[in-house]
């Protein structure tokens, strides 16, 4: 028996891809530890979506090295060229997809004999990825060199491992993938709508949630499968990166700002989150400030800030024109109107019920996956009524 420890950078999709390499070594019978306690294995799931992701995902294996004999390094960063050389001989850098990590990392590691049958998640949620790679050339993104084109899993794989996390005691099951609108199951006449209508009705889920949309999928038949789905979650992740169209246009995004707000319109009862590049390549004044202006005009109470970081590979590789210190104060101007449009919705909720899935102790999401402060046993589904705001979330009390 091994011992081994797991960390992941970046997103949900990373999140996925370590947890299932997670329970492929439980499976096989090692023992999992606390990362900081050390051991024989470690597993470093990494991130290269910016120069900073990939700077954060060497110090992580850095510090693996020196507390565990061998160290995987997977992920986006392990297949982006040269982002890990130099680092300790006991330093394994595995560049396979992500559909066949977890078997070169247990094939490496070495099965015994006493097996688990079972490896639960220890979340009260679980993301489930139904599809991988991006056929897009976003020209900012190097997502397509390290992940590869789009490929989509079978739609019955889809539901059978969304009946065993249920089995397992998963309360919420969040569909992650890196472009969630390419899912298709030809064969079984299976596109994202139908996924969601068929997932949500697999017994026992009684939360359904997608990871980030982009906002060309978001397609009639989409919304319409989301508001027949008892259990889908009134939240949706839709990607900016700008409001502005000539930076869109040279991002090599797939519409202008008129059309992501008209796209978001009939979703005026979500609660809408979004991702946005600060300080790329010909962003001036004008063109932040429409960014500013669309977050708040399309209701966005969320925003994940990056500020542009140039990414080996992509048709931007050459070009960083906006000085640092524009991006750290674009960054925090944009930072300070998420914080100020968070609390806009949360003040909203003061006196209203919800039901708030617990997932750690003290607090937990909401149906439109606001954050609540409640007194409830972890991986409870509790009815709670908002009194109150904290820096934290909404403060309230079982209903």
């Amino acid at each position: 028996m091994a011992t081994f420890s797991i960390r992941f950078l970046g997103c949900k999709v990373s999140f996925t891809d370590a947890q299932t390499v997670r329970e492929r070594l439980l499976a096989d019978g090692h023992a999992e530890v606390e990362t900081e306690h050390g051991g024989d294995v470690a597993i470093v799931n990494t991130c290269c979506v910016t120069h900073e992701a990939v700077s954060k995902s060497r110090q992580a294996v850095s510090r693996a090295a020196r507390t565990h004999r061998r160290v995987y390094v997977t992920g986006c960063g392990a297949r982006l060229e040269g982002a890990f050389r130099g680092l300790p001989e006991q330093v394994t850098v595995v560049t396979s997809p992500s559909e066949e990590t977890p078997a070169a990392i247990a094939g490496d590691v070495g099965p015994i004999a006493c097996v688990q049958a079972d490896a639960r998640l220890e979340r009260a949620r679980a993301f489930v990825k139904i599809q991988d790679g991006c056929s897009f050339s976003c020209a900012f993104c190097v997502i397509p060199l390290v992940r590869g084109g789009t490929r989509s899993r079978r739609a019955d794989a889809v539901l059978a491992e969304i009946r065993r996390r249920v089995e397992q005691g998963h309360r919420e099951i969040v569909l992650t993938g890196v472009n969630l609108g390419c899912f298709r199951d030809r064969d079984a006449g299976f596109g994202l709508p139908r996924l969601v209508r068929e997932a949500g009705a697999v017994p026992g889920v009684e939360r359904l949630r997608l990871s980030s949309i982009e906002v060309n999928h978001l397609t009639h038949d989409l919304v319409a499968a989301l508001r027949e789905t008892a259990s889908a979650s009134r939240h949706l992740h839709v990607p900016l990166q700008s409001g502005d169209d000539d930076v869109l246009r040279a991002m090599g995004r797939r519409y202008t700002a008129a059309q992501y707000l008209a796209k978001l319109a009939p979703l005026c009862d979500f609660n809408l989150t979004a991702d946005v590049i600060v300080g790329f390549p010909g962003e001036d004044e004008q063109a932040f400030q429409r960014t500013l202006e669309l977050v708040e005009r399309a209701g966005i109470t969320k925003v994940h800030v990056f500020p542009y970081s140039p990414r080996p590979g992509t048709a931007t590789a050459a070009a960083d024109t906006t000085p640092t210190r524009v991006k750290k104060d674009r960054s925090a101007r944009l930072r300070a109107l998420s914080d100020e449009l968070c609390r806009r919705r949360w003040a909203a909720k003061v006196g209203t019920t919800d039901r708030v899935l617990v997932d750690r102790p003290g607090r937990g999401y909401g149906d439109d996956y606001t954050p609540w402060i409640v007194d409830a046993e972890v991986g409870q589904l509790v009815n709670a009524r908002a009194v109150a705001l904290s820096e934290e979330g909404i403060l309230a009390v079982a209903a």
